[in-house]
Formats: C-alpha cells, structure tokens, sequence
C-alpha cells in the first residue's frame, strides 16, 4: 500500500522528490514501529488492524525521543494523506489518522545576513576563474530571486533569458513563475554562461549539457555541493548562525520587505502557495525595527 501511495504522489499529485522521500521515510518508520510493537515482521502488519492508538503510540515515542515538533508535525501529516488515501479507495473501513491532530509548529524567525554580509560574500569570490565566475552567479542569483535550493540546481540555459532579463523557475508542484533579473546578476550570468563550457569532463552528459551550472565532477551541479560553498562564504563573511542557500532565500524576502516591496509581490517571488507562508517575513521585519529602536531611541530603555 505504502508503494501504491507513493507512486499516487509522484503520478497523480506530481509531488517532488523530496517529499516522496520524506513521506516514505515517514512510513517506513511507522510501519517498523507498529511491527515491533505487534512483534512482527513489516510486511506481516495487516493495515486494516491499525488503530488510533497505534498511531498515538508512534508519535507519543517520537516525542520521548526529542524529535522537533515540526518534524513530528510533517509525519502526522503523511500518515494522514496516506490513510485518507487508502479509506477513499475502499483498502481500509475506517480511516485511523481522520481525527489526528497535527502538533503545533513553534514559531521560528528565518534567519537572515545583513545587506553587508551580503556585500562582503560576494567581494570575496574570486571571479578570475570560471569556478569562481559560476560560484558568484550562483550566490547572486540566490539573492537576486529568492529561489530554493532545488529550483538552482534544476534551472537549464534555456530558462535562462537575457534579453527579457528574467529566469523561468520551476517550482514546488513543477509550477512555473517567471522572476525578473537585475542589472548585476544578469551581468555576471552573462559573463558565466560564455565560459561554462570549460567546466566540462569527461562525465559531461546531455542533462549537463542542458544544466546552467556544472559541477565539479562535469555533470550537473546537484544540492549539496552548492549548499558547501555557500556555507563556506557565508563562514567567511557572516555571523548569521544559520548558513545555508535558504539564508539567503529569508534575506531577499527581508530586505524586499524592509525597502517597501508589497508582500504579495514577494509571495509570488518565493512560489509560496498562500500568502501565510510569506508573513512570517513580516514578523523578521518588525523584529529589525525593534531592535534598531531600542539601540537607537533615548527613552526606549527606560
């Protein structure tokens, strides 16, 4: 059933590979679990004898264990897509996860560098080579467009429009957006895309070929090398505790946010299904401005 669920995800809802992987974990770990319980092999678990409590039990583990909320959160919600989806095609009679209540996320501010860190990191590359040239491009276009991690390394030449000066991201869901290119970005793109050629090897394929950035290894550059470098810049030129692509993501929303820009804009700049997930920018915001006051003010303290 777990097998037939996720190739409903993939098929169906078009859902990435990431949450398929995730969902699938999710799963898998709670199958383990109620097998242990029942002392008996996965494969032996009947899905028709799974119960409320079964599920209470697993979470009620995962708690004592110390996982994070959210984490536990995302797993209630694949048990119940997953059980929803087996009850509305008839394998189960009575849907166990209906009433399930989903944990409540603790409120985390994103973090973000400041417009100076960002300054800093993109003067440290080293544009002499082509290396260095794609590593700025990369970084650049991360806060120029506020993309995901996935969405980078996914990009072709052909989403790629310098004429228009904007790039065709597709996003969570493969929905596509169009999102405009500033004059620096479209610049250093532009010096990128005439050399990439000699970050070609031996392992150059035809996806490669297509890709907009290449890895080290000639084939298409994949996540977690760019989650390294930018790591290592912002290491290098930031006290931001948090260094990974989405810091950069959370410093475009912040900075568009704090410059003016409608937050309905920058919804459809981060691919945000709903307009909730954008206003948490909000709150990082007026965190900023607080704490400008309280340094700022004479009275604020008193």
């Amino acid at each position: 059933m777990i097998s037939k669920y996720l190739k409903y995800l993939s098929v169906e809802r078009n859902a990435s590979e990431h949450t398929i992987i995730s969902y699938e974990n999710d799963l898998s770990s709670f199958l383990d679990f109620t097998a242990k319980v029942n002392e008996q092999k996965p494969e032996q678990v009947d899905i028709s004898l799974i119960t409320r409590l079964s599920i209470r039990l697993w979470l009620g583990d995962l708690s004592e264990q110390g996982l994070a909320k959210t984490s536990i959160a995302r797993k209630v919600a694949a048990l119940r897509s997953f059980f929803k989806y087996c009850f509305k095609r008839g394998h189960i009679e009575k849907n166990p996860a209906h009433l399930l209540v989903v944990p409540k996320k603790e409120q985390t501010l994103p973090k973000t560098a400041t417009v100076e860190d960002i300054t800093r990191m993109m003067e440290a590359v080293n544009i002499e080579t082509v290396r260095g040239l794609q590593d700025r491009a990369i970084l650049e276009l991360f806060y120029a467009t506020g993309m995901r991690l996935s969405e980078l390394t996914g990009l072709n030449l052909t989403d790629i429009d310098l004429k228009q000066n904007q790039v065709s991201v597709h996003g969570k869901g493969n929905k596509q957006r169009i999102i405009p290119l500033g004059k620096t970005v479209a610049t250093i793109l532009k010096e990128f895309r005439e050399k990439r050629t000699e970050l070609y090897g031996e392992r150059t394929d035809g996806d490669a070929r297509k890709a907009l950035f290449i890895a080290a290894s000639g084939q298409r550059m994949y996540d977690r090398a760019v989650r390294y470098m930018v790591e290592d810049y912002l290491k290098k030129t930031s006290e931001v505790t948090q260094k990974s692509p989405h810091v950069l993501r959370h410093s475009f929303a912040t900075h568009m946010l704090d410059n003016g820009a409608d937050i309905r804009i920058i919804k459809e700049f981060l691919g945000h299904a709903n307009l909730a997930a954008t206003q948490v920018y909000t709150h990082t915001s007026m965190e900023r401005l607080k704490n400008v006051y309280e340094q700022a003010h004479p009275r604020a303290k008193t």
